[in-house]
């Protein structure tokens, strides 16, 4: 009885196999014919065509392969973008000390805990530091385009209107905007004083903001300036499109702002509670810091605390992204 069971089992699986494999046959000979189709419709009606293929880069990027500088490398390793410098509101080198610092003081108090895996762990909580570091002026300064960019565009809509050209408008905002918008326009009307063209400056804009709305408007310049149509009809929609983003943001803000604010709180307890116990009592709270078992369960608390800040931020950003 076992062997027939064997040799039903090994029939089925033989018969499972081939019918895996005759689809998979069928599979490929669809998707070469429907290739095939493709290039055929593709060649009939590329000699008839009159515009050239139209790239849509805000939903499209294109990789870019470039050489990498050691500093490059450094650069992407931490977090900071070399090319963008200006952006932070303070030097990178003044970021890296101060997170080797905060990183050597999590290293002192995990000794008690982890003993010398703690010096191992070290330059990893070196350059996480460093780049939550930098991640938070990245989204400061992204934050700061995407409010600014529909005054941005309502500047180029009006000069538009009365008849100003694209290029004096967007000469305008790099002129009167408000920063750092005005140092982004300000680049892209240095790169057309150059001579490179409008909608490749304008792509070049979009690529070193790295924001989805400045690809739209690169889009919109590309789009006019090869089909034509109405560019300020265009840019006055991108522009309320924009607002009810920023709004909608701050909605979510809106309502996660209870969490947050549980999140201060629970980060501000425990120093505010041992404080007060230092000031009633130090001979209690001062067992924390002698050593031994003391310091070893204030290491684990600081440790403990940091950790749940840390689950609590990423969660209440997963829940705004």
């Amino acid at each position: 009885m076992t062997s027939i069971n064997f040799w039903l089992l090994g029939v089925l699986s033989c018969v499972m196999l081939t019918g895996l494999g005759y689809a998979g046959l069928l599979v490929s000979r669809e998707a070469t014919r429907q290739e095939k189709l493709a290039a055929r419709i593709e060649g009939v009606l590329t000699p008839h065509m009159r515009t050239n293929r139209i790239e849509l880069s805000a939903f499209i990027q294109t990789p870019t392969v470039e050489a990498r500088s050691a500093f490059g490398r450094i650069a992407d390793l931490f977090g900071f973008d070399a090319a963008g410098l200006d952006r932070y509101p303070v030097q990178w080198w003044m970021v890296l000390i101060g997170a080797a610092v905060v990183a050597k003081i999590a290293q002192s108090l995990a000794a008690d805990m982890i003993g010398q895996w703690s010096l191992a762990a070290m330059p990893v909580a070196w350059v996480l530091l460093s780049r939550m570091a930098f991640n938070f002026f990245e989204k400061r300064y992204r934050d700061k385009l995407l409010h600014q960019l529909p005054d941005a565009l309502a500047m180029v809509v009006r000069a538009v209107r009365v008849g100003i050209p694209v290029l004096r408008a967007i000469n305008n905002v790099a002129r009167d905007g408000a920063a750092p918008t005005r140092e982004l326009f300000a680049g892209l009307v240095d790169q057309i004083s150059v001579g490179v063209a409008l909608d490749e400056a304008v792509m070049e804009m979009a690529r070193r903001s790295k924001m989805p709305e400045y690809r739209f408007f690169a889009t919109a310049i590309s789009l006019q300036m090869q089909t034509g149509g109405a560019l300020s009809e265009t840019l006055e929609n991108l522009a309320d499109v924009i607002r009810k983003r920023v709004a909608l943001k701050a909605r979510a803000m809106a309502l996660a702002s209870e969490a947050r604010t549980s999140a201060m709180v629970l980060a501000a307890l425990p120093f505010v509670s041992g404080t007060s116990l230092y000031v009633l009592n130090p001979d209690y709270i001062g067992k924390l810091f002698q050593p031994g078992l003391g310091e070893t369960i204030f290491s684990g608390a600081v440790l403990s605390l940091g950790l749940g800040l840390l689950v609590m931020r990423s969660l209440i950003r997963a829940s705004l992204s």
